[in-house]
């Protein structure tokens, strides 16, 4: 999967390769392979098994439209049934039992034989298998479409209890994100300079501004829905931890796979292609049609070509701690986030085919 270096380093919360110990090198690694292969199954399950479940129940697809990608986008308010909605949290590391606080993992939702069959939403048998929760399992990713329609969130970490190699397993399912937005948005604002020490210190009017950029600096309007707002706040409360993490939101509302890592927000949606398009593409990147049509599109309408469209945002300089490290003030009409990027990738689990430029979202 194609992400660009989006990140200031004043930003950074995580340490790079070149500060870790060789140990943690072959950690980050193994994980960012395994990210790989998730982000590939993400794909499948939040974009192509959603427009599946549409065409089952005879719905015609809301495709995204152009405008929504752009920042600060005002969305539908409506939800769709046949979307997939998860929340999935994948950590670098282990998350330390002092923030369970905010981040509720406990025994009872921990993700073993007993606690699974307990939970009557799933269709689990007593057959289950626990090892399939690991992720080098090669009936993970089945145990894993089993689980993403619980409430609240999937934790996957490191398995602390390996001494001897790193493995990566679901440890906990039904996870809540119960850190408040104003302290989420507090946090930043004084990260970034805006506020000094309290989020009302400059009065109700200046907090209500702080939140809704917080909310802006992940991608999302004011308020989204539930799991949009638990994979901000989560993403924000996870910085306090210093590894890298990976969060995966799929909304029903907008359609869209969100992915929030140390890179920045991305976007996923499924777009539609005329036949035009598609040559102008394939004609673009020295593709054959037959071979673009092969290995980038995921299906068809009639004569069009439906293909998975990627969004990346990075901040300006307005989300990044000032220079000079003086307080500042915060101006709503200045923009956060800005595309960085556009690119249609390949169908999930192609090897050899790399995403494709298309530029596409202010034409």
């Amino acid at each position: 999967m194609l992400y660009q270096k989006r990140w200031d380093r004043t930003l950074a919360y995580w340490n790079t390769r070149e500060e870790l110990s060789h140990a943690n090198r072959l950690r980050r690694s193994y994980y960012e392979l395994l990210r790989d292969d998730l982000d590939q199954f993400i794909l499948q399950h939040g974009l192509t098994d959603s427009y599946n479940n549409f065409c089952t129940r005879e719905i015609p697809y809301p495709f995204v439209e152009k405008r929504e990608l752009k920042p600060r986008a005002i969305l539908p308010d409506r939800e769709y049934e046949c979307q997939n909605a998860f929340l999935v949290v994948f950590m670098e590391d282990r998350i330390p039992a002092v923030h369970k606080k905010y981040i509720r993992f406990f025994d009872a939702n921990r993700a073993t034989k007993t606690n699974l069959l307990r939970s009557k939403t799933l269709p689990l048998t007593d057959e289950l298998d626990t090892y399939q929760k690991h992720l080098e399992s090669a009936h993970f990713f089945d145990f894993l479409k089993v689980l993403l329609p619980v409430d609240y969130a999937l934790l996957i970490q490191r398995d602390s209890t390996s001494q001897t190699r790193h493995r990566y397993g679901l440890s906990h399912f039904h996870v809540r994100i119960d850190w408040p937005i104003a302290d989420a948005a507090e946090y930043l604002g004084r990260t970034l300079r805006y506020i000094s020490k309290d989020l009302y210190e400059k009065g109700d009017k200046y907090a209500e501004d702080v939140q809704k950029k917080f909310f802006e600096y992940y991608g999302f309007p004011m308020m989204v829905g539930g799991r949009r707002t638990a994979a901000s706040v989560a993403a924000q409360y996870l910085r306090r931890i210093p590894c890298i993490s990976t969060i995966y939101a799929g909304s029903s509302e907008t359609r869209a796979v969100i992915r929030i890592s140390e890179e920045g927000t991305s976007k996923w949606v499924l777009m539609k292609l005329t036949g035009e398009e598609v040559s102008q593409v394939a004609e673009a990147n020295t593709l054959k049609v037959k071979t673009f049509k092969q290995n980038y599109v995921v299906g068809r309408e009639e004569e069009d070509s439906l293909c998975i469209f990627q969004a990346a945002y990075a901040c300006t300089d307005h989300a990044r701690p000032p220079d000079d490290g003086k307080l500042r003030e915060i101006k709503a009409d200045l923009y956060w986030l800005r595309v960085s990027s556009q690119h249609i990738l390949p169908i999930p689990g192609s090897w050899k085919y790399p995403p494709l430029p298309y530029n596409i979202i202010y034409q």
